[in-house]
């Protein structure tokens, strides 16, 4: 951490991925500068919050009539919060959601680069908006040669456990789990469970609570 991370809390360093998509939509419509206001207006925050939260991160001024400099902003933002170093992470299981998760952008505001899908159906291997599906038996080179320490598991629950036994062995340290079943994995990976069924049966019920 840099010498601003200590001072951020972390409700404000909670902010600054939404700070950080936001801006970097504005600069896809072109826009080159931008004010506090217009951002706090966006996420529904104070305007004096923004500054105070922006002013942590960047020495960059705001100048008067114009707000602050997007790109520069941006740049700052990321090499904060460590987006300058990217992480690479692959998807095990190219099916309806292995497919969906590598053909979405959105990872790249958070310096993560989704490189490739594997899958053990030979009928699946090819390429998905741009980015490969390898069979399961390219991934340990592919793993090394990309440094790939995360891996988005995407598999059905009867494959879940050999498919994350097999991305283990090869390397990788992280696993994101979709497959609606506990993982054992030896000490030193970490595993954080994703139940979609879960998450949409709990907002289910907070809307009839709601009625």
């Amino acid at each position: 951490m840099n010498h601003a991370e200590n001072a951020v809390s972390k409700a404000a360093l909670s902010r600054m991925p939404a700070y950080l998509r936001f801006l970097k939509g504005e600069e896809g419509k072109g826009v080159q500068y931008v004010s506090s206001a217009a951002v706090a207006a966006a996420l529904g925050v104070s305007a004096v919050g923004v500054r105070k939260d922006l002013a942590l991160v960047s020495s960059l001024p705001g100048k008067p009539r114009f707000g602050f400099e997007v790109h520069r902003l941006i740049e700052d933002i990321e090499k904060f919060l460590g987006y300058h170093r990217w992480t690479n992470a692959v998807i095990i299981g190219a099916g309806g959601l292995g497919r969906a998760i590598l053909a979405y952008e959105g990872f790249e505001n958070y310096g993560i680069h989704v490189i490739a899908a594997f899958d053990a159906s030979p009928a699946k291997v090819g390429a998905v908006g741009g980015k490969p599906v390898y069979p399961m038996d390219r991934l340990p080179d592919i793993i090394v040669r990309n440094g790939v320490k995360v891996a988005i598991l995407t598999v059905p629950r009867a494959a879940a456990q050999a498919a994350c036994d097999e991305i283990v062995n090869a390397g990788i340290t992280a696993i994101l789990n979709f497959a609606p079943v506990y993982l054992h994995v030896p000490e030193g990976v970490s595993v954080r469970y994703e139940d979609l069924a879960v998450s949409l049966a709990a907002l289910c019920g907070e809307s009839t609570g709601n009625q």
